[in-house]
């Protein structure tokens, strides 16, 4: 593969005043083509999979295509409601070896912009850069041939036998750099593999050059897998962890690092144990107030038997599909967390889900890049909120996992990135829980209880602002659309009619839950494969409907299959409109050696922020982690600006200075 060459750096984007933020991306090579020919087997890279599966059939019997919904007006009146949530509620989980894959090892504006659209609805986006890689992960100071990133080994028939994983300080300055732009948070991971000797620079670089930006400090992840594959020897345990968990508290108080309402744990997977076999060592007393939250990690299934040996008979996608389709899937999944989330209030702690997608071990082919994942992923994300979580992170893995939210490419003279259906998840959730951080959430079951037309009611500062409404049934011909009629207080209620005039709708959509490409927001998209440069195209929508007052009612429809966000106040419809108009955007200018444009010497820009160093090395997740049985270093604008022309070790120095 030809060398990859930067599309950005901060400096055309921080220095640049104004509105108008152009950045040109220098000529590359294309790389393989995507197409696959009728009857031939795709085998190119997962993230650009064109696979689309079938819909499932519809159920039978089917569920009432026309139904009531009572609903209260104010928040005291219902029961079961959730704790406060954010509408920063989901957020990403980054593998640590493809940091540089992700984020392209420089700025990239599509990047900027889809983290843009997220911050305008939710106010900030949180971002993890860990998983199973930070285990190994050693910082240096520098790289050969200006490096940031760089994996010495890779076993590839072990999802989890990373290998030593080298970066540089260039990380952590890229990652402060996109904070100066856009309000990304970040969480980092503290290696647990080697407790004779911490390796702590993460912690101490990260807190000088991120500063406020670095919310959280993970310790380890997922420990429970640690014996299982061959990291501690038989009989390791949750006091174990718990005794190791201590020795890099008194470490990093030893550094004078920051750890009081710092560190994040146990992020176990729920494999070989559970959240109370920790919680019954005395852990959250004993770290209460070294803990900023409790964390776990989870995904519904895995797809490590298509890629290692050992994990039995790979299963088939197709089949697999329905299991993500109707209501039971994410509260089966989280079933088994309500008590911990329980005892999280108790110590008055955040519980976060810290890892999840689709399945481990990259996802499947035809689910993970599926409408129908937008769909399971958006009740999961609410269900998660009804179960006291306060966060959750989608894990993302390079392009060769098929869970992406987004994926970039290396052809950005000739195509732009790959947006995933779950990105709308993303800002759906963050549209429906709204930017007050007072919304709470509350499970209607509505329909008599059916798991395939779902809806919850969402309250804001004490009163009903919104109303989720799903449907997960694909009917082309309409007639399992559904219409729910609902009224406001009123009726049996004994309390006063509280129907609004009118409502606006807002539309999550696509043909068919197995469709890619064809989703919309509001009627906007992100575009098709290759296609997204992380700005929403077309006009927004928002469906006006008219209620009846003297009946205290109003009618929804909801298409199969699709989601409907009913905005029942102005102030709620207003703030979605606002967020919607709001984003910052940062723009690109693609051009090709024909093209006569900035005269920045391209070498000088090609090395400015440093090399991948990872070419053809990709990161994954463990097998084990599902529920299947089997700105203090972001740079001024003028030491950016001077980057750009002298290089990456300007930008090490200037920034040297700002710490």
């Amino acid at each position: 593969m030809a060398p990859r060459l930067p599309t950005l750096l901060l400096a055309l984007l921080a220095a640049c005043g104004g509105g108008a933020r152009a950045v040109t991306v220098y000529h590359q090579q294309p790389i393989v083509t995507t197409t696959v020919e009728p009857g031939a087997t795709y085998t190119g890279l997962p993230a650009y999979d064109p696979r689309v599966l079938d819909p499932p059939p519809l159920p039978n019997p089917l569920p009432a295509n026309q139904f009531f919904i009572q609903l209260a007006q104010d928040a005291q009146n219902v029961q079961g409601l959730s704790i406060p949530l954010s509408g920063a509620f989901f957020g990403f989980s980054i593998e640590m070896s493809v940091v540089t894959q992700v984020g392209d090892s420089y700025i990239h504006p599509t990047f900027l912009n889809l983290m843009s659209l997220i911050a305008e609805r939710a106010g900030r986006v949180h971002v993890r850069i860990g998983g199973n890689t930070q285990e190994t992960a050693r910082l240096v100071e520098s790289l050969a041939d200006g490096k940031a990133i760089e994996k010495e080994k890779v076993n590839t028939n072990n999802p989890t036998d990373t290998p030593a994983l080298l970066y540089t300080p260039e990380i952590l300055y890229l990652l402060s750099n996109i904070s100066s732009l856009v309000n990304v948070k970040w969480y980092l991971g503290v290696p647990l593999n080697d407790t004779t000797n911490l390796a702590l620079d993460i912690v101490t670089y990260g807190e000088r050059i991120l500063g406020d930006n670095l919310i959280g400090l993970q310790v380890g992840n997922e420990p429970d897998l640690y014996q299982r594959h061959g990291h501690r020897p038989e009989g390791y345990g949750p006091f174990d962890f718990f005794g190791e968990f201590g020795q890099v508290v008194e470490a990093l108080k030893g550094l004078g690092a920051t750890v009081n309402n710092k560190l994040l744990g146990p992020s176990l997977a729920h494999a070989d144990w559970k959240s109370e076999d920790v919680w019954n060592t005395g852990f959250i007393p004993a770290y209460h107030e070294y803990l900023t939250a409790l964390t776990v990690e989870r995904y519904p299934d895995d797809n490590c038997a298509a890629l290692y040996e050992g994990f039995g008979d790979p299963i088939d996608p197709q089949a697999e599909f329905p299991k993500y389709l109707d209501h039971s899937a994410p509260i089966n999944l989280l079933k088994e967390y309500l008590n911990s989330t329980v005892i999280a209030q108790q110590y008055q702690k955040p519980f976060i889900m810290f890892e999840t997608n689709t399945a481990s071990c990259g996802g499947f082919p035809g689910i993970s890049t599926s409408f129908g994942a937008a769909l399971w992923a958006l009740d999961y994300g609410l269900q998660m909120g009804y179960s006291n979580f306060s966060h959750a992170l989608l894990h993302v893995g390079g392009q060769n996992v098929y869970y992406n939210v987004t994926v970039p490419t290396n052809q950005s003279s000739f195509h732009e990135w790959t947006v995933g259906p779950i990105f709308y998840s993303v800002l759906a959730v963050a549209e429906t829980l709204g930017g007050s951080n007072h919304s709470q959430i509350v499970d209607l079951w509505p329909n008599s209880g059916s798991l395939f037309t779902p809806g919850y009611g969402i309250y804001e500062d004490g009163k009903l602002a919104r109303l989720a409404l799903f449907n997960y049934m694909t009917d082309p011909s309409g007639a399992n659309d559904y219409t729910a009629t609902i009224a406001v207080g009123g009726g049996e209620t004994g309390q006063p009619n509280g129907t609004p005039a009118q409502i606006k709708v807002k539309y999550l959509v696509a043909p068919s839950v197995g469709d890619k490409w064809n989703v919309t927001w509001g009627g906007q998209t992100l575009g098709g494969q290759f296609e997204a440069d992380g700005r929403l195209k077309g006009e927004l929508k928002l469906e006006t409907i008219p209620c009846d007052q003297a009946a205290n009612t109003c009618q929804i429809k909801v298409p199969a299959p699709g989601y409907a966000l009913v905005f029942l106040t102005d102030s709620a419809a207003a703030e979605a409109e606002a967020g919607a108009a709001g984003a910052a955007t940062f723009p690109t200018t693609a051009v090709t050696k024909a093209k006569n444009t900035a005269t920045i010497d391209e070498a000088v820009l090609a090395t400015s922020n440093g090399n991948k160093g990872m070419q053809d090395r990709y990161g994954s997740t463990s097998a084990g982690s599902n529920a299947a049985p089997r700105a203090a270093g972001a740079l001024p604008g003028a030491a950016v600006l001077l980057a750009v022309v002298a290089g990456a070790a300007v930008v090490r120095r200037a920034a040297a200075r700002q710490i």
